[in-house]
């Protein structure tokens, strides 16, 4: 009888702690499994390699350069991965730049930024099919020149260059505006004929003086064109030349110190924040009426979130368009201003003008106006749609 209690007494033991082992042991299989995965994701995300090369701009650029630098750090503070940027001056750098950037087992997206980059980065690509690789501010024309492992990131710069155009009109008093352009190209006449198609809805006898210094970085040559574009009458002038724009926000503020009613229109970034000081603090806040905002920020920190989720789509144009909100009109032009710099930094859009400039947008992004993307179609640009 005893003998029997006593294997019963062992046989439940035995079953409570197998239960027990049980109990205990699973939890800790999954905990072990999921710290692996954990520790394997990490290492994946921290080997991973990203690449940029500037144009002729620079980093600091205070423009669309400074803007696809900045969307790559947002990622990289985000994800954690390997960064390197590195700055083509000139032509004979693009090539080897972007060589260098894409060399290597862990090397997984290398973007190339600016139009100008575009042969220099084909060239690359097509030896280099395993490698990953985007272009901002270019696509092209033909679906067979279309690179699977390359990823083109554009912008419709004439919809929000149309908006600034309205900003424009409506606020000179002499009813003649200028634009200054960095290079002459298909890209940069976006920018030129969006503005002018703006100013034409609110002003069609507006008149607008073009002009172009054949550069992105020779601010003295910016300075030069808008202190003679002044000269011929104009009160507003909108740039889309990268750093060529510090030298008109320079002529700008010289101007307007002397008394005359004179307004800088900025692009890429909203440069009355971007623009600043050795103490950043900004620079021109009282000169730059509004700034074109393009959001190559977003698209690079897009293409680098598709690479590290494993999920980049080479071969593919994206376009980043008004009604995605990949361009539009400068968040300071609608009283969203930093509290650091409300000291400094005012709304110098009125609010009767935004209001306008909304019901344009609206009407872009609903398909009632269709704004032209060459200059020469510009300057006979008409539309039925009134906002006012």
């Amino acid at each position: 009888m005893k003998k029997r209690r006593l294997v019963a007494i062992l046989a439940t033991v035995a079953v409570v702690a197998s239960l027990f082992a049980g109990c205990g042991g699973k939890p800790e299989n999954k905990d072990n499994k999921a710290a692996q995965e954990q520790k394997k994701d990490e290492t994946k995300k921290s080997d991973i390699k990203i690449g940029l090369s500037t144009d002729e701009g620079g980093l600091n650029d205070k423009s669309f350069n400074q803007a696809a630098d900045m969307g790559i750090k947002k990622a990289e503070k985000e994800f954690g991965f390997e960064y390197k940027a590195l700055e083509s001056t000139k032509k004979e750098n693009f090539v080897p730049h972007l060589q260098t950037l894409s060399t290597g087992a862990n090397s997984n997206l290398t973007f190339a930024i600016g139009y100008q980059m575009a042969e220099a980065l084909a060239e690359v690509a097509k030896s280099a099919q395993d490698k990953n690789f985007a272009i901002v501010d270019f696509a092209p024309d033909k679906p067979e020149d279309v690179l699977k492992n390359v990823q083109y990131l554009r912008f419709n710069d004439h919809e929000g260059s149309f908006l600034v155009g309205v900003i424009a009109a409506k606020t000179s008093k002499t009813g003649k505006i200028g634009f200054i352009g960095g290079k002459q190209s298909p890209l940069i006449g976006k920018f030129e004929a969006g503005y002018i198609a703006g100013a034409r809805a609110i002003n069609p006898n507006i008149k607008v003086d073009v002009r172009y210094a054949d550069s992105f970085s020779d601010s003295n040559k910016g300075y030069e064109l808008a202190k003679a574009e002044y000269g011929s009458g104009c009160d507003i002038v909108y740039h889309a030349a990268g750093g060529v724009g510090l030298g008109l926000f320079k002529a700008t503020k010289e101007i307007k110190d002397s008394g005359k009613q004179v307004w800088a229109i900025g692009v890429d970034q909203d440069q009355v924040l971007t623009v600043t000081d050795a103490n950043k603090k900004p620079m021109y806040a009282d000169i730059i009426l509004t700034s074109m905002i393009k959001r190559v920020d977003t698209a690079t920190y897009e293409a680098v979130k598709e690479v590290v989720e494993g999920k980049f789509q080479g071969g593919k144009i994206r376009t980043f368009s008004l009604k995605e909100n990949g361009v539009g009109i400068a968040p300071t032009s609608r009283g969203q201003i930093p509290d650091d710099v409300k000291d400094i930094v005012k709304q110098n859009v009125s609010k009767e003008v935004i209001t306008l400039v909304d019901k344009y947008e609206a009407a872009i992004k609903e398909g009632k106006i269709k704004v032209p993307e060459k200059p020469e179609d510009a300057k006979k640009f008409t539309t039925d749609f009134k906002a006012e």
